[in-house]
């Protein structure tokens, strides 16, 4: 299947067309390259163009079969501050891909979603029948989306799979692709570029939370096992079967001080860190019931934390290397 991957010379994206050309699809990569890096594209075709280019984006999607769509800005500060952009971005910008897949008869979508919809909720872990009540305008934006993608179902057909990511993070196991973030905010990233002394000590932020040792509690993924998510949606919608949304997580939780121990025996290096108080909205606790895509799609997310943090330092110490040109 011609598949085209928005936003895919990003993180999450770049990951998804390598799973894809693995398993036997073909993927066509659409970015606008304003947070992606066209090497993460390297190997596939990159059509550079915006999601609101009404011309680009319609010569293409003439040529595939089903989309997974990654554009997305996704920085939840940000969106506070700069609402305008979310909404213009992930809202505006959507619902034009929508409306060029509708007019090209395309009519199978994988959309990016996110636990953020969510907002804080009640019991952990959470499960798809959890109200969604997102408390940031990134959450807004990606719940609009979903709405937008149960209206043009019921009303053209289009069948998609909204995937509710909970914590993405790793890189794929060659260490030629991974995580590249400018500003970096995610945690693994950050204690490992401490514990390498390429970057500043890690800011913990808030340790008297009620969890086991004080610190938020979160549901990592590996992002190859998202990517293989997105693809087993994509052939679910292919069989015929009904649109749905899922969340992916792993359904354990880790505190950021069991991130930063595990970071620490992986790198054999201390993380530097400072104490700070709590960020306002962050909840104690943000954990999956991924039993859903388990039955829908036969899914279930394999690799560890330790994993996780393996593959994340292998990339990084590879891109290290090229920078300085140590091989």
């Amino acid at each position: 299947m011609v598949v085209l991957v928005i936003g895919g010379a990003g993180y999450i994206g770049s990951h998804a067309a390598r799973t894809l050309k693995r398993l036997g699809h073909t993927p066509i990569i659409y970015d606008n390259l304003s947070t992606g890096h066209s090497f993460l594209a390297s190997g596939f075709e990159l059509v550079r163009g915006d999601i609101l280019d009404h011309s680009t984006l319609s010569l293409v999607m003439k040529r595939v079969e089903a989309i997974m769509h990654f554009a997305a800005l996704a920085y939840v500060g940000e969106s506070v501050r700069q609402p305008r952009k979310y909404f213009r971005n992930n809202v505006e910008g959507g619902l034009a891909l929508l409306n060029t897949a509708v007019d090209a008869g395309v009519k199978k979508i994988i959309f990016s979603s996110t636990c953020a919809v969510y907002g804080e909720p009640s019991s952990i872990p959470i499960a798809e029948n959890t109200a969604r009540q997102p408390v940031n305008p990134y959450g807004t934006s990606k719940l609009f989306f979903e709405h937008a993608l149960e209206a043009y179902d019921r009303a053209y057909g289009l069948r998609f799979a909204s995937l509710r990511y909970f914590n993405a993070a790793g890189a794929d196991e060659s260490g030629e692709i991974g995580e590249l973030h400018e500003p970096e905010s995610h945690l693994i990233p950050l204690a490992l570029q401490a514990a390498a002394g390429t970057g500043p000590e890690l800011q913990v932020f808030g340790s008297d939370y009620p969890t086991p040792d004080g610190t938020c509690v979160r549901d990592y993924v590996h992002v190859t096992d998202l990517a293989e998510a997105h693809v087993k949606a994509l052939e679910h919608l292919q069989a015929g079967k009904a649109s749905f949304a899922a969340n992916l997580g792993t359904g354990q939780g880790h505190s950021v001080r069991e991130v930063i121990a595990t970071v620490e025996e992986v790198t054999g290096n201390p993380v530097p860190l400072r104490l700070g108080p709590r960020r306002p909205g962050d909840p104690p606790a943000l954990v999956a019931d991924p039993r859903r895509a388990e039955s829908l799609l036969q899914w279930q997310a394999k690799r560890s934390l330790r994993e996780i943090i393996s593959t994340a330092w292998k990339w990084m110490e590879r891109r290290r290397q090229l920078t300085t040109g140590v091989l």
